[in-house]
């Protein structure tokens, strides 16, 4: 499974970025076509954040989608996977563009606040 050398990937960047605070939440943006599977992706990530500043933290997944066009009414499709096509019944789409990447969107870190006693 190739979802936890992601993860893996995933949680580094994002205890680098931390420099040592304590993440809270990591949001990502994954293709629908990526061939990243968000399900396999929220099982590894406990094990990955493991004895890191990413443990405990909540893991958001925003699945984005590729776009088409379709041939026959002209809709603009979103694509989530290969086999669906147009609510119009036609499977004559265009080739889908976008929607296999995956992306970092936002990290939100805790704030440790300290009051200074004058």
């Amino acid at each position: 499974m190739h979802e936890l050398s992601v993860t893996q990937s995933i949680v580094e960047a994002c205890s680098e970025r931390a420099e040592g605070a304590r993440v809270l939440r990591v949001t990502l943006e994954v293709g629908a076509l990526s061939c990243v599977m968000p399900d396999a992706l929220r099982s590894c990530y406990e094990i990955a954040a493991q004895a890191t500043s990413v443990e405990g933290s909540e893991l958001e997944i925003i699945r984005v989608p590729a776009r088409s066009r379709c041939r026959d009414c002209g809709a603009d499709v979103d694509v989530y996977d290969l086999l669906r096509g147009c609510p119009c019944g036609s499977l004559n789409l265009t080739p889908p563009e976008g929607g296999d990447g995956l992306l970092i969107r936002s990290m939100e870190i805790a704030k440790d606040i300290v009051e200074e006693i004058s």
